[in-house]
């Protein structure tokens, strides 16, 4: 054997060494973090249900509209319509909103005011199958109206009731064409009478001071009985051409919160390639190091000779 093939050999190990410890960092590099989405919108279906769970009238229907109830809806039963497909952890927030308004329709509703509300969430459990006369389905109800009013059907959990702030939303006012709630399904709008505010109490009237003799009264002058020219009743604001559209199609929830993750307290390093074996690439890194000096020495004393 030449002097030379030691060198040969301790070269071809350093290389060997040194793709080895590589290997870590290159496999580190490729890591990915992106979550796997895919929630779309869904179809419900809703029914009137008594207070037995029995339903009231029609049966399952996706059909929107107002007046879609001929009664005040007391409890809406809800699922997903049967024929489609959720994925898990996609969910599907259904609200029941009742208001009061200043007429029976929605074209003399006025402004409304929020009187109750209550929220489900739908999930891939809640979707009808071929066979669900066992199945129980979530439920909604509200305060029944004692005055005109509104009751709203609509696929997200906003409460709408004029406030700012996370949550809340605009609250429906018909003069200003305030179509409100979003994503609505069904709506009804009646009533027999107007909601009267109640009425605050009446301030007790202050006592007159006595008049002093030596003052005379100044005597004011009178009011005018009729408005100054010009003042006349403002025209009624134009009054919109449809109902507010409705559709039984909604969207998913973005605001759940993240999954966990494994570690409980941080995220798995392993995704993003921190978790690399930094110390074992160090470690073989020296160990090339190493091996490269002894090469050249060696190679250097077999010149030589």
């Amino acid at each position: 054997m030449s002097r030379s093939q030691p060198a040969r050999s301790l070269a071809v190990l350093a290389a060997t060494v040194l793709a080895a410890a590589a290997a870590p960092v290159l496999a580190a590099g490729t890591a990915s973090a992106t979550p796997d989405g895919g929630c779309q919108s869904a179809t419900v279906q809703y029914r009137l249900v008594d207070k037995d769970g029995k339903p009231v009238g029609a049966d399952w229907t996706s059909q929107g509209g107002f007046h879609q109830w001929d009664t005040v809806p007391g409890t809406v039963e809800v699922r997903l319509a049967p024929g489609q497909t959720v994925g898990d952890g996609c969910t599907y927030p259904v609200s029941l909103a009742e208001y009061t308004t200043e007429g029976p329709n929605w074209y003399t509703s006025g402004h409304q005011t929020l009187v109750d509300k209550a929220t489900v969430y739908l999930t891939a459990k809640d979707v009808a199958g071929q066979d669900d006369s066992g199945r129980t389905w979530q439920k909604l109800a509200v305060k029944s109206p004692d005055c005109y009013g509104q009751i709203d059907l609509y696929g997200d959990d906003v409460t709408y009731d004029g406030k700012t702030g996370e949550g809340h939303g605009p609250a429906p006012y018909q003069p200003d064409n305030v179509v409100t709630p979003y994503h609505l399904i069904a709506a009804w709008n009646g009533g027999e009478k107007p909601c009267t505010p109640a009425t605050p109490d009446s301030p007790t009237p202050s006592q007159p001071a006595p008049s002093t003799p030596s003052t005379p009264a100044t005597p004011t002058a009178p009011a005018h009985s009729t408005p100054p020219a010009g003042h006349s009743t403002p025209p009624a604001s134009p009054k919109p051409s449809t109902t507010p559209p409705t559709t039984p199609d909604v969207p998913p929830m973005h605001s759940a919160p993240p999954s966990p993750s494994p570690s409980g307290s941080k995220p798995p390093l392993a995704e993003t390639g921190a978790s690399a074996p930094v110390g074992l690439i160090a470690g073989a890194a020296g160990l090339v190091l190493l091996l490269g000096a002894g090469t050249v020495y060696v190679t250097s004393r077999a010149r030589r000779s």
